[in-house]
């Protein structure tokens, strides 16, 4: 799994579930350093529509990010909205990940769970939307 596809979903994560498993990455005594303590701004967001897959900004949202170093590795979280305490936890597993400590194969899991929860949600959004469809005929 990439860096940059763990930290996007290590961002859509129940906050309960970052904070426990941060908690049990740092109780066995790893130095965690706080590079950049949770910042709460606005970032601009961009998405793309999905018919022609063209990109256009959205507008501003809130968000938080952090950045640690655990074990000599750094880590680094984004996330939506303004909660601190799950930003942080999110940036100490993305060090514990890089740095192949042994909660990497729990945040795995992790992840693997939250992309499993956010292809659920799309194939109910995708269900609850064909019904609206309108095909239309071509008359030649």
């Amino acid at each position: 799994m990439s860096r940059e596809h763990r930290c996007a979903l290590l961002a859509e994560a129940e906050r309960a579930e970052l904070i426990e498993l941060a908690d049990a990455c740092i109780a066995d005594g790893a130095q965690v350093r706080v590079l950049v303590g949770p910042e709460v701004g606005c970032v601009t967001a961009q998405v793309r529509e999905p018919v022609l897959e063209q990109r256009f900004l959205l507008g501003d949202v809130l968000a938080c990010r952090a950045e640690v170093e655990l074990a000599g590795h750094r880590g680094w979280a984004m996330r939506l909205g303004d909660d601190r305490a799950a930003a942080l936890a999110a940036a100490v597993l993305d060090a514990e990940a890089r740095s192949g400590r042994p909660r990497t194969a729990e945040i795995d899991l992790l992840c693997e769970r939250v992309a499993e929860r956010r292809e659920r949600r799309e194939s109910q959004e995708w269900a609850e939307l064909a019904p609206t469809v309108v095909a239309f005929e071509e008359l030649t």
